[in-house]
C-alpha cells in the first residue's frame, strides 16, 4: 500500500517535496533576499560546495573566491551557476570549454578596445605625469637618463591607434593577403613580410616606410612574383653587400622538396633606386630549420646559422663550408653576438648555450661556453647591447633576463601568455622597453629596468591561432627622421600606434 501512495504522489508532481526536501534555513532579516534565494534554488542543477548550501551570503562569497571547477560543468559568472555541458546530435555540442573561454575573451577585448577609443588611460605609476616629470628633472632629482625613460613610459601608455593605407604598384596586391611575419631593418627603413596566400603558401614583400609621418599614414609595398608553397619557419635581415642587404629563410621541407635556407638580395623587390642591381641569391638544401641567424662579427664574416633537429649548422655563404654542432635538442631560436663570435642558442628542452664559432666541432658538449636552464621549450632569445646580459622567452609564458657572466636569472617579465607558440622578443634599450605579442593575441610592453607591465594593448580583430599579431617598435620609423611607435600587422591591416 504505501508503495502504491508513493508512485500515486510521483504522477501527481510531489516528486521534488518527497525526495528532496527544502534544507532548513536560518532566520534572515531580509526578507526580500531570502525568498529571492528558495525560489533560485530549485534551479541550481549541481551543488557548488559549502559556499552555495542556501547561505544568503553564497553569492558574494562566490564572486569574491576562486570557483572550483567541476569536471562536465562549467560556471557563468554573470548569472552564479553551474552549467551541465551535455553533448548534442550528432556528436555536435556548441556548449565547450573552449567555446565558453573565446566568448569571455572576446568580451575583454571588445571591453578594452572601447576604453582605448574613448581614452580612459591611466598612468603606468601612480603620480607619473609629465608635469611631474619636468618639475623634478628642473629640480635635479631625475638623471637625463631616468627622465627619457619615464617620459617614454608616459607616450607609450597615451599610444592611439591609427591604421595605415598601403599602396603598391600593383593595386590587386595590397591587402589581399594576411600578415604573417614582419621585421624590420636595423634602421627601420624597410620592413619585409611574409604573407599568406589565399590557395596555399607565402608570398614575399617589403615596405618602405619613408612615407610614413605623423599626418600621412600610408606606406609603399613592393613584391615580386616569388611564392613559395612551403611553410617559413624564420626570417631575419642579412648584411652580406652591404647593411640588410639581403634576407635570410628558412623555408620548411614537404613531401619529396627537402628544407632549405635561402638568402634573397633585396633588390630583387621594386625599390626607389633604379640603379640597384640583383645581388646574390642563393639556396642551401637543410633539413627542416627552426631558426636562423646572421652574424656580424668580422671574425665570422658571411656567416649565418640554422637551427636544426638536435644540431647547429653554421655555413659561409661564400665558400660554402659548413660547421656541425650536435645538440641534445631542436634548436627553436638564435642570435649572434657582435662583439665576439659567439652564438647563443634556445632549444625546446628549455637549455640555453653558447658557441664560439672559430672553434672546430668536438665531440661532446665540451664546446659549450654557457649554460643554463628555463623549464620550457625557449621560444626566443635577445641579446643586450652590451652583451653581458640576455633575455629569453619560453611556451610556459616566462621572460627572464638572465646576466650572463654569473649564469643566473636577475629580473622576470609577468604577463605574459604562451602555451605552444614560437613568439619573438622586441627589445629596445634607448627606450628601455620590451615588447612582446602573447598567443592571445595581446601587445604587451614592459619597462626593461623594473619589469613593470605598462600597457597591454589588444587586438582590433578577434583573437585566433592564426590571428595573432605581428609588430614592430622604435623610435625612429622610416629612418633617422621617422615617426616613433608600434607597427601592429595583423590579418590584411596595417596600423600604426603613434606618440602623441
Amino acid at each position: 500500500m504505501k508503495r502504491n501512495y508513493w508512485r500515486g504522489k510521483e504522477k501527481h508532481g510531489h516528486r521534488k517535496h518527497s525526495y528532496r526536501p527544502r534544507r532548513y534555513r536560518r532566520p534572515s532579516h531580509n526578507n526580500h533576499t531570502e525568498s529571492r534565494l528558495e525560489q533560485e534554488e530549485p534551479q541550481t542543477p549541481v551543488n557548488a560546495g559549502p559556499s552555495s548550501s542556501g547561505n544568503p551570503s553564497s553569492s558574494s562569497l562566490t564572486q569574491n573566491s576562486v570557483v572550483p571547477e567541476l569536471p562536465g560543468f562549467y560556471y557563468d559568472s554573470e548569472k552564479n551557476r553551474y552549467f551541465r555541458l551535455l553533448p548534442g546530435h550528432n556528436n555536435y555540442n556548441p556548449l565547450t570549454k573552449e567555446s565558453i573561454q573565446y566568448k569571455a575573451m572576446e568580451c575583454k577585448r571588445l571591453r578594452l578596445l572601447e576604453e582605448e577609443e574613448k581614452q580612459k588611460k591611466k598612468t603606468t605609476r601612480a603620480g607619473l605625469n609629465s608635469s611631474m616629470l619636468l618639475q623634478k628633472r628642473q629640480l635635479g632629482l631625475l638623471s637625463s637618463t631616468s627622465y627619457c625613460r619615464l617620459v617614454h613610459e608616459l607616450k607609450v601608455n597615451c599610444m592611439q591607434r591609427r591604421k595605415i593605407e598601403i599602396h603598391s604598384p600593383d593595386s590587386s596586391v595590397a591587402g589581399t593577403n594576411n600578415f604573417k611575419i614582419i621585421v624590420a631593418d636595423v634602421a627601420c627603413e624597410r620592413i619585409f613580410t611574409v604573407n599568406d596566400v589565399e590557395h596555399g603558401g607565402c608570398k614575399y614583400g617589403i615596405i618602405n616606410l619613408s612615407g610614413l609621418g605623423k599626418e600621412s599614414l600610408t606606406v609603399e609595398m613592393y613584391d615580386n612574383l616569388y611564392f613559395t608553397n612551403r611553410k617559413v619557419n624564420s626570417v631575419c635581415w642579412a648584411s652580406l653587400t652591404h647593411p640588410d642587404s639581403h634576407v635570410l629563410l628558412c623555408l620548411m621541407g614537404i613531401a619529396e622538396t627537402p628544407g632549405c635556407a635561402s638568402l634573397l638580395p633585396a633588390s630583387l623587390f621594386s625599390s626607389t633606386n633604379p640603379g640597384d642591381r640583383p645581388g646574390m641569391l642563393c639556396s642551401f638544401k637543410i633539413s627542416t630549420a627552426w631558426s636562423c641567424a646572421w652574424c656580424l662579427n668580422p671574425q665570422a664574416d658571411n656567416c649565418f646559422s640554422t637551427g636544426l633537429t638536435r644540431r647547429v649548422l653554421v655555413t659561409n655563404v661564400v665558400t660554402g663550408h659548413r660547421q656541425t654542432f650536435g645538440t641534445s635538442s631542436d634548436v627553436l631560436a638564435q642570435q649572434f653576438a657582435t662583439q665576439t663570435p659567439m652564438l647563443y642558442n634556445g632549444c625546446r628542452s628549455g637549455e640555453i648555450f653558447s658557441i664560439d664559432v672559430r672553434q672546430r666541432n668536438r665531440k661532446g658538449q665540451s664546446w659549450k661556453a654557457i649554460r643554463f636552464f628555463h623549464d620550457s621549450a625557449v621560444t626566443s632569445i635577445r641579446l643586450l647591447e652590451d652583451e653581458h646580459y640576455l633575455m629569453a622567452a619560453d611556451m610556459a609564458g616566462k621572460i627572464k633576463l638572465w646576466d650572463l657572466r654569473t649564469a643566473k636569472c636577475v629580473k622576470q617579465y609577468k604577463g605574459h601568455h604562451n602555451e605552444y607558440a614560437i613568439l619573438p622578443l622586441h627589445v629596445n634599450e634607448e627606450e628601455g622597453l620590451l615588447t612582446a605579442v602573447g598567443q592571445d593575441c595581446y601587445t604587451r610592453i614592459w619597462s626593461l629596468q623594473d619589469a613593470h607591465l605598462l600597457r597591454t594593448i589588444p587586438s582590433p580583430h578577434p583573437s585566433s591561432k592564426d590571428a595573432i599579431p605581428s609588430v614592430v617598435f622604435s623610435s625612429r620609423l622610416g629612418g633617422s627622421r621617422g615617426v616613433p611607435g608600434l607597427l601592429m600587422a595583423v590579418k590584411q591591416d596595417l596600423y600604426h600606434f603613434s606618440y602623441n
